[in-house]
């Protein structure tokens, strides 16, 4: 295998995860220009996700492409750091890596600043230190980091981004995190995370082995159902970003609202038991739910 292929390889792995999302990454109605920069905004996402959880395609690759050395290869935070500095030279310089390299041509046509890709960055560098969020409110100011950038940068690609907007694309990442926090209970339990509030398992007398059974007692369905409503309550605040758009933007957003329903909507059909495996909404339940968004929002 040639060096170019062995770069493209990793590009491609990250790249091609787009189509397990939840939600609509760059869908062929939009424009030609908004799909290259949205996948590019999506190929920094993904990785910098991956980079975290440590999901990154074998090989080590990635690691390569960076300047991380062979040995610090599973270095998670040395791996963060790297990725940070290959970041910085998006708006100073050549980056390495070749999704960051696809995404410097969107920064400068955009306009794009650090501040929602160091975000993200940080989420996952907060991700190697925090493991158990205690309230509500310490979720939801994750969430500010890991999901709330990706709106902005949606908002800010498309040329349409207010305060009120902004507002209101806040409110649909964070319920989009949660309901993947939910849908992922006993995978992230699996890396030593649990994204459910300590104080809400002590209200629904859930212990942490609760967690680790193959299907979910009552009292853990309870709980879900009760962080299922509360991440419906948020889509729900933040649907009006949907009518306040135009055209084909309007119908991706409508794609973002109406896949968090759909999903919450396939965990509420489980039963809320989320511990046999994600629930996850099919193609009929999402377009349904597009179509209900739209028809509010009208």
């Amino acid at each position: 295998m040639t060096p170019t292929q062995t770069a493209r390889d990793p590009e491609r792995a990250t790249l091609d995860k787009a189509a397990g999302e939840n939600f609509p990454v760059a869908p062929f109605f939009l424009p030609r220009a908004w799909r290259t920069d949205l996948m590019a905004v999506y190929g920094f996402a993904r990785l910098v996700d991956d980079i975290g959880d440590g999901d990154l395609a074998p090989g080590g690759a990635d690691a390569r492409l960076l300047g991380v050395s062979a040995e610090r290869a599973e270095d998670r935070p040395a791996l963060l750091d790297a990725f940070e500095a290959d970041l910085r030279r998006v708006f100073d310089g050549t980056p390495r890596h070749p999704l960051l390299r696809r995404l410097q041509p969107t920064v400068r046509r955009c306009s794009l600043t650090p501040e929602p890709f160091l975000g993200l960055i940080a989420a996952n560098r907060q991700d190697q230190l925090v493991k158990r969020y205690e309230t509500h409110d310490e979720l939801l100011a994750y969430c500010e980091l890991s999901a709330n950038p990706v709106g902005r940068l949606v908002l800010a690609v498309t040329g349409t981004s207010t305060p009120e907007r902004i507002r209101r694309s806040d409110a649909v990442c964070t319920a989009l995190q949660i309901v993947e926090h939910l849908q992922d209970v006993r995978e992230d339990l699996g890396r030593d995370r649990i994204y459910l509030p300590a104080a809400d398992m002590k209200r629904f007398h859930v212990q942490e082995a609760d967690l680790a059974t193959p299907t979910a007692g009552a009292s853990v369905r309870a709980l879900v159902a009760y962080e299922a409503q509360r991440a419906r309550e948020l889509l729900n605040e933040g649907t009006a970003l949907v009518g306040s758009v135009h055209g084909r933007l309007k119908l991706l957003l409508a794609g973002f609202v109406a896949g968090g329903r759909a999903a919450i909507d396939a965990i509420a059909a489980a039963d809320y038991d989320v511990l046999p495996g994600p629930p996850r909404p099919g193609k009929v339940r999402l377009l349904r739910e597009v179509g209900v968004t739209l028809r509010g929002e009208g």
